[in-house]
């Protein structure tokens, strides 16, 4: 079994354009963790996750020197918090997205494909023809398709 024939298509996918509002937006309507990010001619750029996300709302730890300088900052995290949210709705994507993406050819057998998922520890692997984006597998839909006659 190759890739092409388990694939999902259309990609959800976002532009190296769109902000992270807008990336926010397709991971809620679609109920999804993570999109490719393509350029003009649709070629993978990078891949964007909720992970990704987290980092950056992360990155910022506060260190306490005692626990009186903890609660005081702790009443005013809050402020803080949001406006690193307002300011993260704004980036361009690819300012936090990773740009190593690991991708698979159309025609990728799927041993290859489940091994690349399983030692990368990543949920979804982008599939491209000719340099350019034509689907995407998780680690569901293999296992999905390498199941199904034997259950």
């Amino acid at each position: 079994m190759q890739a092409y024939e388990i694939m999902i298509n259309p990609v959800i996918k976002v532009k190296e354009t769109d902000t992270v509002r807008y990336v926010i937006e397709k991971f809620i309507e679609n109920r999804i963790s993570g999109l490719p990010v393509v350029n003009e001619r649709n070629e993978i750029v990078g891949y964007i996750s909720d992970g990704d996300i987290m980092r950056y709302i992360g990155k910022h730890q506060y260190r306490f020197i005692d626990s009186l300088q903890f609660v005081s900052v702790i009443r005013g995290d809050h402020e803080d918090f949001e406006q690193k949210i307002r300011m993260l709705l704004e980036l361009n994507v690819m300012s936090i997205t990773k740009r190593k993406v690991y991708k698979v050819s159309w025609n990728e057998d799927i041993e290859t494909i489940a091994s690349i998922l399983g030692k990368k520890q990543i949920k979804k692997l982008p599939v491209e023809r000719n340099g350019v984006l034509v689907g995407i597998i998780s680690r569901g839909d293999v296992i999905r398709h390498s199941f199904r006659t034997v259950l």
